[in-house]
């Protein structure tokens, strides 16, 4: 599958795939008479790269989870870690926001009150 198709296809923007085939991550996407060639197995791993990107990793978390995710198993403890944190990282930032949604509640509730007296 070309870049144009695998882009149509999957609704991944080309300027992506293209940093993506710049990482060379796990085994580089197979160039074949001038143009990349995607199969399967780099469709899913650009699959987890979009998920990474969109559970809020930086690009240089997802090159670092990715180069251990193509090292193997063994890293399977570093990659929970880096979930962890960015679960922890997640829902700190989520109490905060409930936090400010309290405070803007209560605003809100002030100015309530007193217009109905």
């Amino acid at each position: 599958m070309t870049i144009d198709e695998a882009s149509s296809r999957y609704y991944i923007p080309i300027k992506i795939l293209k940093e993506y085939e710049s990482w060379g991550l796990c085994k580089e996407v197979k160039k074949i008479m001038g143009t990349w060639n995607y199969d399967d197995s780099d469709i899913e791993r650009l699959s987890t790269i979009m998920t990474l990107h969109d559970i809020g990793f930086t690009n240089d978390e997802i090159r670092k989870y990715m180069e251990l995710l193509c090292s193997g198993e063994l890293t399977e403890k570093k990659r929970m870690s880096m979930l962890n944190e960015k679960r922890k990282g997640t829902l700190a930032e989520i109490h905060f926001r409930e936090r400010q949604l309290d405070r803007l509640d209560y605003l809100r509730f002030e100015i309530q009150k007193n217009q109905k007296e």
